[in-house]
């Protein structure tokens, strides 16, 4: 039995005493069990849009394919949105052929800009408080009463940085009510009704949180937070009904598989993964799967082959179906059953532009013996990683494994020669690996045996570009002996027992730098090399395995299921459980008679959820097993420990009395002047509001709710899109939204108030925007990040117990409290702290500012390579003594970790400033030509006239945009006369084309700047600059371009703009890559002397046949005349003749010499008058 609540359980029979100190813990908070207030919670749960009304429907978000929402756009013909706008067509341009893309820089999906899309998902909302049996009533009373949940979703940046844009995205939505149609109320208004948002999605991420909070209104329900998370492991059967794609699921729990057996450890990607696994079932090749942090789960029966392969390179004794080891990634889920290891890739379209889901589970490094898998707990250069350890043939190897948009591969390390041989020792075996992404480094726990059959440890270091290997430190064989003191130093001068040291692991936090080794010790390091053993960890347990925030604090637990805690920067160990603490909490579940726990349980793992340890545990209660998860009471069970130990009975009178020593050395600790936060956490805020319905009790529709998905989808479109080298006039991704309907925005808001808005809906043009000024709420951000030179200055307020006054010639206060900033690096940053005592307070103010050195990071795209380190905030003497009481429960202070990220922080970007570049060449050039097709999207530039160009670094996240003063370096990188002929240049035709060194006559530009690189191959930049000249000369790509029409030639430059190398005033590697549109290209002496030659020659050639027909007029004209009298002659003659018969032929002789007569008399005469008028012109 491995038992998580104490056994047997108290009994009534309790000490006095402990009641005594129940009446003293109770006691502050007001005697909570006679008191009346309702403790109220939100509940989350997913709806698709067939379960929008229904009360008892919950999915899982598999759908990842957006729908759309036309239909009812279609019905908003008088609405402030404006569907060309929106379309990003002109009046004339309804038939553009868009296709399936994806935006810019990678969020949503868009099939066509005729298309409105919605999301598969909604987020059904509703709360419930203790004592009220009818949650349906409560709801009715929060809406009655003003209540609206506001609802912000977290997008978790992805791990491919090199697809996927690096951001820190959020969007704030308020729900909308909606009355359930499924039911018919004739009694009441209102029956059964939900709140619900849009549950919006984002390439690149899986991963969303939410936040649920109150709008302030109504009953106090404090803010919780749920995980949201995509399952690419769903897929819908024929029928429409969800089915598993790695497995069958199994609907019942069984006991055997959980009760007496030992917890294990769960192995994911921090913060990254959306669906986490957990093995260790007996015999059963079953996993308990979740995509929602265990608050919900399922019990899969794998679809593997289950083989084993034995062998005298493969020594396994015997075989079992138990999955061991299970590793979850962004994608890829990864196990171990006896030698084999398998992976399975999931469907995930917002990963990948192609699907690499699996249809099975794959076998890989068949052929290996795998002893057991190690997780790499963060990413890295786009890429997550594992690690398999051998046994047998390949004994001292590692297969270190990449994971990249769900592609695996493995690699042996190291690469020439195993670890035995490098570390010069016939036999030895790989205990634990750990990777550094950093620093490219593997650490590897290495157990040799040497020549007389004697065991000892080392940890070496492989270094993974280098290839070189090294012992770093080597463990002792005994545990030393530390004379009652809680730590001790390393150096090889200390005694030591007779307890052998058993390794077993390493733990390493790459904010910290702290390096753990583990077994029956603890032994810590910052460096890798000097070791700290920490002396109040029994030497007669053995830990088991692990458990790290990477916040400042961990959990341990032992092969006999003890579970114990320690914080890093000190040096004592606190057991949590068992313990006497543990039993006093037990015995408080038991008043509250709490559902969550049971006399009979087993912990199935321990694991952080948002800076929390939770317990997953198997209960028995009633003959009824069920699992679930709970929060560990770190706090609470420290403050009980603190208080059980150090109490005093006093008599006073007739009484004895307890009395307790607080070793907290303040009692108030607060945190003040701290900066508006988005500058240093980088995170993106949009916000959203549901439209406005036309209904008497503020109850929407599902045409209104569907117009809510698609204004939350072209919101967030808009900052998609917004990633564009052109910038625009306005620097916000909503300015183009809602340009052109501003000033009729009264008009819209009076059609509302009458009733008449189209569609029963009214959008609010100020209900959609970004947020940039997001205020402090009086706690340390959850990270920091940090460009070159810069700093983060807070305060901290603390009073203390007892004032020490120090008198003498001038009288003093001394501060009974200290304040210690620890750095991880103080290489790379440093910290300054002043103080100030506070006399008539009885308090001490601290001020704190942390800053960057300039002199660990080199220059770096937004986002990507950032150097993890940290900064730890404590007050020295106050470690696991120091509580705040909140409503949420008590809260440790003094300990504060903030992880800090040096380098180019995300959401900075250059962009072209058009706006300006245009007015400043219009003034130094004194005119401005655009081309004859205007584009307003990309102006043309003449080729005779000086370029200067101007950029503008702007800030995504604080909506700050000013002029880039900074230098950099301009490549023309390639180019067409088309936009369908641009073709991309080599880095040999870039350096010909743009350096200054160039003497083949290739050059496209030149400068009058004299500054260059160090190479002198290219020409340095600067907002100063004297502008740039167009060359294009005669081996240039732009020499000699064909005109398409009668117009001049033009051309399409591909320019590069970077600062790498040439501006050190930040960290960031601003790379800039837009089209110039250039016109009025010269044509070259050849081609333009022949087509002056041709043009000639055409002229005169035209002359020439002008003055030939002038000349040949008359003749022509004497020619027709008669050419036309004869025919005419001709004509007249024959009609004569036809008409005519025997009788009159004397008759028609005569007259026919008449009409000759006649007709050529009168040819003379018209002949005759065109001579007359021929002499008078």
């Amino acid at each position: 039995m491995f038992p998580v609540g104490p056994a047997p359980w108290p009994r009534l029979r309790v000490l006095w005493a402990l009641w005594a100190l129940l009446v003293v813990l109770l006691a502050p908070w007001r005697l909570w069990a006679i008191q009346e207030t309702q403790e109220c919670t939100w509940q989350v749960v997913l709806n698709n849009l067939e379960s929008v009304g229904k009360n008892d429907a919950i999915d899982h978000f598999v759908d990842q394919e957006l729908y759309t929402v036309d239909k009812v756009f279609d019905l908003l013909v008088d609405a402030p949105i404006d569907r060309d706008e929106v379309r990003g067509l002109g009046a004339d341009e309804w038939e553009r052929p868009w296709s399936c893309t994806l935006l810019g820089s990678g969020h949503l999906l868009t099939i066509s800009l005729q298309t409105y899309l919605g999301f598969p998902y909604y987020l059904k909302i509703n709360y419930s408080c203790t004592g009220e049996v009818s949650s349906e009533a409560l709801v009715r009373k929060g809406h009655l009463t003003g209540l609206k949940p506001v609802v912000l979703v977290t997008f978790q940046s992805p791990v491919n940085f090199h697809r996927w844009k690096i951001e820190q995205l959020q969007i704030q939505m308020e729900a909308a009510p909606f009355r359930s149609p499924a039911e018919r109320c004739d009694a009441e208004e209102m029956c059964l009704m939900s709140w619900y948002t849009p549950m919006p999605i984002k390439n690149g991420s899986v991963v969303m949180r939410v936040d649920v909070s109150s709008n302030g209104l109504g009953p106090f329900i404090p803010n919780k937070r749920f995980h949201v998370n995509i399952n690419g492991f769903l897929e819908r059967g024929r029928d429409h009904e969800l089915q598993f794609t790695v497995g069958n699921e199994l609907f019942h729990l069984i006991p055997r598989h959980f009760v007496n057996v030992p917890s294990r450890p769960l192995w994911y990607t921090v913060d990254q993964t959306p669906v986490l696994i957990l093995g260790g079932i007996p015999e059963e090749k079953a996993i308990l799967l979740t995509d929602t942090n265990f608050k919900d789960f399922f019990l899969v029966e794998l679809s593997i082959d289950s083989c084993w392969v034995g062998s005298f390179y493969c020594p396994q004794a015997s075989f079992t179906a138990t999955i061991y080891d299970a590793i979850a990634t962004e994608s890829t889920l990864f196990i171990r059953q006896n030698q084999l290891i398998y992976y399975f890739t999931g469907t995930y379209t917002t990963l990948y532009e192609n699907n690499h889901g699996s249809e099975r589970w794959v076998r890989v490094l068949a052929n290996e013996c795998i002893k057991r898998l190690c997780p790499v707990h963060f990413h890295s250069n786009g890429s997550e990683y594992v690690m398999a350890l051998t046994t047998g043939k390949n004994e001292g190897y590692v297969h270190f494994g990449t994971i990249t948009d769900g592609l695996v591969s493995f690699k042996l390390l190291p690469r020439d020669r195993s670890v035995c041989n490098a570390i010069l020792v016939d036999n030895c075996s790989i205990t634990w690996a750990v990777f550094i992404a950093g620093d490219y480094n593997l650490l590897m726990l290495v157990e040799i045996v040497g020549p007389t059959s004697s065991k000892y440890f080392q940890v070496v270091s492989y270094d993974l570009v280098s290839d070189y290997l090294v012992v770093l430190y080597t463990i002792p064989e005994f545990i030393p002996d530390a004379r009652g003191l809680e730590f001790l130093m390393i150096l090889g001068t200390e005694s030591y027992t007779n307890f052998p040291m058993v390794p077993k692991g390493m733990s390493y936090n790459p904010y910290n730098n702290l390096l753990l080794i583990w077994g029956n010790f603890l032994l810590q390091s910052f460096n890798s090399e000097n070791f700290i053993y920490l002396a109040d960890f029994p030497k007669e347990l053995s830990i088991k395995y692990l458990v790290n925030s990477f916040r400042g604090d961990m959990a341990i637990v032992t092969e006999n299921e003890e579970i114990w805690y320690l914080l890093e920067g000190s040096y004592q160990v606190y057991q949590l459980f068992p313990s006497k603490a543990w039993e006093v909490y037990i015995s408080l579940q038991v008043l509250q008679q709490s559902s969550r726990y049971a006399p009979n349980e087993t912990m199935v793992t321990l694991f952080y959820e948002d800076n929390k340890l939770y317990q997953l545990v198997y209960l028995i209660d009633n003959q009824q097993g069920r699992l679930i998860k709970r929060l560990m009471p770190v706090e609470q069970l420290l403050m009980y420990q603190q208080i059980s130990k150090e109490y005093v009975l006093e008599r006073q009178g007739s009484h004895l009395t307890l009395s307790f020593s607080n070793f907290c050395p303040f009692t108030v600790m607060r945190l003040q002047e701290l900066p508006n936060p988005q500058i240093y956490t980088r995170q993106e805020r949009y916000r959203a509001q549901p439209p406005h319905v036309l209904e008497p009790w503020g109850f929407h529709s599902e045409n209104s709710l569907a117009v809510y998905q698609g204004l939350v989808y072209y919101l967030l479109s808009l900052h998609s899109k917004y990633d564009k080298p052109y910038a625009d006039p306005v620097h916000d991704p909503t300015w183009r939204w809602w340009k052109n309907k501003k000033q009729d925005q009264d008009y819209y808001f009076y059609l509302a108030n009458n009733w008449r808005s189209a569609g029963g809906v009214h959008v609010d043009m100020t209900s959609y925007e970004k947020i940039y000024d997001l205020k402090a709420e009086n706690e340390l951000p959850e990270r920091i990040f940090l460009d070159k030179g810069t700093s983060y200055s807070f305060s901290v307020f603390l009073t203390t117990r007892k004032p020490e006054v120090q008198h003498g010639p001038s009288f003093q206060v001394l501060s009974p409290v200290d304040l210690a900033v620890v750095l991880a690096d103080p290489d790379c940053i440093e910290a300054m702290v002043k103080e100030k005592v506070l006399v008539n307070r009885n308090s001490v103010l601290f001020w704190v500012t942390l800053s960057d050195k300039r002199s660990c990071f080199d220059q770096g795209i937004s986002g990507h390579h950032l150097m993890k380190t940290s900064m730890l905030v404590k007050v020295l003497g106050s470690s696991g003594h120091c509580f705040q009481n909140t409503n949420r429960g008590p809260r440790m202070q003094s300990n504060l970790m903030v992880p800090v990220l040096i380098g180019c922080p995300p959401g900075k970007r250059l962009a072209f400033d058009i706006t300006y570049t245009l007015q400043y060449n219009r003034v130094q050039n004194k005119h401005y030509f655009d081309c004859v097709k205007v584009d307003p999207e990309m102006p043309c530039f003449l080729f005779r006239d000086i370029f200067y160009p101007f950029f503008l670094i702007q800030d995504l996240v604080t909506g700050d945009s000013g002029s880039f003063q900074g230098s950099y370096v301009l490549k023309v990188v390639g180019g067409g006369p088309t936009l369908d002929t641009i073709k991309e240049y080599s880095e040999e035709e870039i350096y010909r084309f743009n350096s200054p060194l160039d003497k083949t006559g290739s050059l496209i530009w030149t400068t009058e700047n004299t500054t260059t690189t160090e190479d002198l191959a290219f020409n340095i930049m600067s907002h100063n600059s004297l502008g740039i000249e167009w060359l294009c000369l005669e081996n240039s790509p732009c020499h000699d371009t064909i005109p398409h029409n009668i117009f001049a030639p033009e051309f399409f430059f591909k320019v590069l703009v970077s600062n790498r190398g040439v501006d050190e005033s930040t960290y960031c590697d601003y790379q800039l890559t837009f089209l110039l549109h250039i016109h009025g290209l010269p044509l070259s002496a050849r081609r333009a002397f022949l087509i002056l030659l041709v043009s000639a020659s055409l002229f005169v050639g035209l002359v020439i046949l002008y003055i030939v027909c002038c000349l040949l007029s008359p003749y022509m004209v004497k020619v027709c005349n008669i050419l036309r009298w004869k025919i005419n002659s001709i004509i007249g003659l024959e009609s004569n003749y036809t008409y005519s018969t025997p009788s009159d032929s004397r008759a028609f002789s005569h007259s026919g010499t008449m009409s000759w007569r006649s007709s050529r008399l009168n040819s003379r005469v018209v002949y005759k008058g065109a001579e007359e008028n021929k002499a008078e012109t």
